[in-house]
């Protein structure tokens, strides 16, 4: 592992920012405290909810962690495809006998409020989703001694992020659950991305900077095998979202392994921007409509699936997840590192041994 992350935390392991309120400080604390580098979701919270978290995690570990921001996206939704969208669902709403959002809630998610929190209360890491920060952001952060990691799906992404100054890219995968880090949505694209593998040896070849590996990860040979091609470190998210810590709904870690569930899907579905989910009714129903309008549509159907969550209903959840789900493992997320760890080693001896026949 590179000598930028070892510093940082003694195993190869990323415990992914999932927004929306699984990754709470118990998991990302769990996580640090096991040897991982556990991340705490600021996507969708208030600047001040962000800032409650981190006092609550310092509260419990004094082991480094890292916070995520998503980027504000530029205004390219078509009003009027949001608003046939919005028809669409008006019979959803009927259903959970709940309104439908306002699209236009916000578009930047506290971005520039929560920056000047973590430049006033400075983390040991922040990374970010949905592009590149300014450098200006960066050079902000490294002043005040936080490292940068930023999300790229494409060689291309990487290199912009490297000139941008960051200290990490994270290399995702398509087989990603959750949104894709993409940094132009651009609908033409929808089902082109990259396989993690092939993606690792693509920006390895790319940049100079320290490569993450994201998509898909469950096992210890897996994250071998991103190590191989080029990671420094690999970064899993559906594999602790059915750990004990994890924020997740009931519902949501049930559906990792429920056969009702055979596979995912990247969709607009629930917030119009591709994310892979476990494929439910609403997902079927909606996601071949949905338009490219984030964060409107996620506004849009926000009071949906809470009301969803609230009458105990999966199928009109958003179940993200990515390509390795059935592969979940109901575990204290300490344990579930250990675990990890153990595999990666049993993973390195078999293949020094087989490299020494």
């Amino acid at each position: 592992m590179s000598s930028v992350l070892t510093d940082l935390f003694p195993h190869p392991i990323v415990q992914a920012p999932m927004a929306g309120g699984v990754s709470v400080p118990q998991l990302a604390v769990a996580v640090s405290d096991a040897g991982g580098l556990g991340f705490l979701a600021a996507g969708y919270k208030t600047a001040d909810g962000m800032y409650q978290e981190i006092k609550q995690l310092r509260g419990l570990t004094s082991r480094p962690f890292g916070v995520n921001l998503f980027l504000p996206q530029p205004e390219t939704a078509d009003p009027a495809a949001v608003d046939v969208y919005a028809h669409q669902l008006a019979g959803e709403a009927s259903w959970y006998e709940t309104e439908l959002g306002d699209p236009d809630s916000g578009r930047d998610d506290g971005y520039d409020a929560k920056l000047a929190v973590l430049l006033d209360n400075p983390v040991p890491v922040v990374s970010f989703h949905f592009g590149v920060p300014a450098r200006e952001v960066i050079d902000s952060l490294h002043r005040v001694g936080t490292l940068t990691f930023v999300t790229a799906t494409t060689a291309e992404e990487a290199r912009a992020v490297e000139r941008a100054g960051a200290d990490v890219v994270i290399a995702q995968g398509v087989e990603a659950g959750g949104h894709q880090g993409t940094h132009r949505d651009r609908p033409e694209t929808d089902g082109s991305g990259i396989g993690l593998l092939s993606l690792v040896a693509q920006v390895r070849e790319s940049v100079g900077i320290p490569v993450v590996a994201a998509g898909g990860i469950m096992r210890g040979g897996q994250i071998a095998a991103v190590c191989a091609a080029g990671a420094s470190a690999a970064q899993l998210g559906t594999a602790f979202v059915a750990a004990h810590e994890s924020g997740a709904h009931a519902l949501h870690k049930q559906a990792l392994t429920n056969p009702l569930y055979a596979r995912t899907e990247l969709t607009r579905a629930f917030t119009g921007r591709p994310a892979r989910a476990l494929v439910n009714r609403f997902l079927r129903e909606h996601g071949p409509y949905a338009p490219a309008a984030y964060p409107e549509v996620h506004h849009l159907t926000a009071p949906l699936r809470k009301a969803a969550a609230q009458a105990g209903d999966a199928q009109g959840l958003a179940l993200w997840a990515g390509q390795g789900h059935r592969m979940a493992r109901e575990l204290p997320a300490g344990q579930l590192v250990e675990v990890l760890v153990a595999e990666l080693a049993a993973a390195r001896t078999a293949l020094s041994a087989g490299g020494a026949r």
